[in-house]
């Protein structure tokens, strides 16, 4: 049974307030990533058991709700192991001591490792991390968390955003080279431009499943 996902009141960040944070990602860094080679060669570099706890950190702090998948799901976890085996390689040394000092904090303060944890659990870990009480994982969470961002909101061909969720969230409807009179009159949301701008992702389909080729 998967676990209940609890908002939480820190710097870990609801959904509600994803729709204020990721306005602080420029547009170009959702439709001209830098990162282009991670589409090139998609290797990984983190091992099962560290996914694991990324996967369970980023989870935590873009959550599932009523309003979508979390950022887990949305395979911001890809994102940043794609990213590690390419172009953040040189980070890659201190982004895994961060994951150890994680793993050191949360079994001295709950008893076992952080991705181990129950989801109220992990939170109380990174409350207490917000709170100052292990200020060399400050660095690193802030780090992850902007990661996470660029992930759920970056161009799917780098792993996250699966499906254009993160697009839905923020009502992006995606980068095109024109707009329809009906678009530029403002009246109706306009139509979702369901599509990679980068990579052989090919054509994808939009919610109303009409298809966009080249």
């Amino acid at each position: 049974m998967k676990e209940s996902k609890k908002p939480t009141d820190i710097n870990l960040i609801s959904r509600r307030t994803v729709l204020a944070s990721a306005t602080l990602i420029p547009l170009a860094a959702i439709a001209t990533a830098p990162q282009r080679a991670a589409a090139q060669a998609p290797a990984k570099a983190l091992t099962a058991e560290q996914r694991k706890t990324v996967d369970a950190l980023v989870d935590r702090i873009i959550p599932e709700d009523e309003l979508g998948p979390s950022a887990a799901d949305c395979g911001a976890g890809e994102y940043i192991d794609r990213c590690l085996a390419d172009y953040l390689a040189a980070e890659k040394p201190l982004f895994l001591e961060g994951l150890d000092n994680l793993d050191v904090f949360a079994l001295r303060t709950q008893g076992i490792a952080f991705s181990s944890l129950p989801a109220e659990k992990r939170d109380a870990v990174l409350m207490a991390i917000d709170d100052n009480q292990a200020p060399q994982l400050r660095g690193f969470f802030n780090r992850v968390r902007r990661l996470t961002l660029e992930g759920m909101f970056g161009d799917p061909v780098y792993g996250g955003n699966k499906n254009f969720a993160g697009w839905d969230l923020i009502r992006y409807p995606g980068a095109k080279l024109a707009a329809s009179l009906e678009d530029q009159s403002m009246k109706t949301p306009p139509k979702p431009y369901r599509k990679e701008l980068y990579g052989n992702g090919g054509a994808r389909e939009d919610h109303s499943g009409e298809n966009h080729g080249h």
